[in-house]
């Protein structure tokens, strides 16, 4: 069983970061970059689930921490609605991280295969939404719906995880009214506090692999560096079609987990 760097082959270790710089600069523009960096991690020889899953999230922490940051300075997101909203999600990731441990993600799978489908066709068929920003709700409901937003989706990452940020990003145009880019913007602080809480469930049962995670991690930071400047620059038309592109992506893969669950022979 691999301790952490000493024992990676060469082949492995670029894999390790040519997985993390992509999921980073993903993540950054509209999430789902776990789709490339977990099934990579789980590639690596003597890992087991859990220390794949923890790492990942070491990893992870970097790019998103680096993107909101990033985004941040160059978009300015409100912090009065982000804050709030990201607390709760660490608590709902954290609760979700727990759950994980005693039920089958399985049972979940078809639900969120169906809700993706059902997200990807309200996208491309109303083109419009997302371009501007423009409030649904205000004052004392606008917060109130920011954090559920961030309690269900955190408790989502927390459980089952692939699309957090995407989930994040149309629920924030859907339900709340912001632009593709100021969504991107604030789902990336949210994103930084549900992997924060997934690692307090991690870091106590030393799953944490910490050579692997700082590599992972350190090209998940030059990929959200990158990838959140492209967003910024691109503006929300080309966040919206890489945005269907990562959840047509993302309904494939759960399809097939869901068709190899329950029909493969």
């Amino acid at each position: 069983m691999i301790s952490g760097l000493e024992d990676l082959q060469l082949a492995t270790a670029l894999l390790v970061v040519v997985a993390g710089f992509g999921a980073g600069w993903i993540d950054a523009v509209v999430g789902g970059g776990g789709l490339i960096q977990l099934p990579v991690m789980l590639m690596v020889p003597g890992i087991t689930p859990v220390q794949a899953l923890a790492t990942n999230k070491m990893g992870s922490i970097f790019g998103t921490t680096t993107s909101a940051v990033t985004y941040y300075r160059r978009v300015g997101p409100d912090l009065k609605t982000a804050l709030p909203t990201a607390l709760v999600a660490l608590g709902g990731s954290l609760g979700g991280a727990v759950l994980a441990a005693n039920l089958p993600q399985s049972v979940f799978k078809p639900i969120i295969v169906a809700a993706l489908i059902a997200v990807a066709l309200f996208t491309a068929l109303k083109p419009k939404v997302g371009e501007l920003t423009a409030l649904k709700h205000s004052g004392h409901r606008h917060y109130v719906l920011a954090s559920l937003i961030g309690g269900v989706i955190g408790f989502y990452d927390g459980l089952i995880g692939p699309g957090t940020g995407s989930f994040l990003v149309i629920a924030l145009v859907t339900l709340m009214g912001y632009a593709f880019l100021e969504a991107s913007a604030k789902a990336k602080i949210v994103n930084m506090a549900t992997n924060f809480g997934a690692l307090i469930f991690f870091l106590p049962h030393g799953s944490v692999l910490w050579g692997l995670g700082l590599l992972l991690g350190l090209a998940n930071m030059a990929g959200g560096y990158l990838g959140a400047r492209t967003a910024v620059k691109q503006g929300s038309t080309f966040i919206r079609v890489v945005f269907l592109v990562v959840v047509a992506v993302l309904i494939i893969k759960l399809g097939y987990d869901v068709w190899n669950a329950n029909f493969a022979r």
